[in-house]
């Protein structure tokens, strides 16, 4: 079987391999039921999905013919490590920072990776998130995510 666009058929593997991936991970925690769905629940499920709409783009990559054949361009490694290590460095500090300064922190330097950056409208990007997510997360659910750095209290 030829692949009639490489872009479509290496799409479709990664949301495959990152579906399975993230439904089998999820294997490991309790799935609950219908009613009171565990924490495996909603990942296994968003990674199924996620893999079955892999399926469909690899499906259409090896049926629809393409002008050219729809190569692959070049990696664009900067923003790949910026965004990456944006994450990692959120990850890290956020215990330590708390979400108060770690989020925007995260939302900034995010913003680096593009090929326009604007620091103010980085800046209110990042103070936008920041009240939405103290919002959803911490008065609507909950959730005990420290706000403050550690030596704050």
């Amino acid at each position: 079987m030829k692949i009639k666009s490489q872009r479509d058929f290496w799409s479709g593997l990664m949301f495959i391999a990152v579906g399975l991936g993230f439904a089998w991970g999820a294997t490991d925690y309790s799935f609950g039921s219908s009613a009171r769905p565990g924490p495996g629940y909603f990942p296994f499920g968003l990674g199924l999905l996620t893999a079955v709409l892999g399926a469909v783009v690899l499906f259409k990559a090896l049926t629809i013919e393409v002008e050219g054949g729809d190569p692959v361009g070049a990696f664009a490694w900067k923003p790949l490590i910026i965004i990456v290590g944006s994450m990692v460095l959120f990850g890290l500090l956020l215990p330590r920072l708390g979400m108060f300064i770690t989020l925007p922190l995260l939302v900034i330097t995010s913003a680096l990776a593009g090929d326009e950056f604007h620091p103010g409208e980085a800046a209110v990007n990042a103070v936008i998130i920041t009240a939405f997510s103290w919002l959803v997360f911490i008065y609507g659910l909950n959730l005990t995510i420290p706000l403050k750095p550690w030596f704050m209290g």
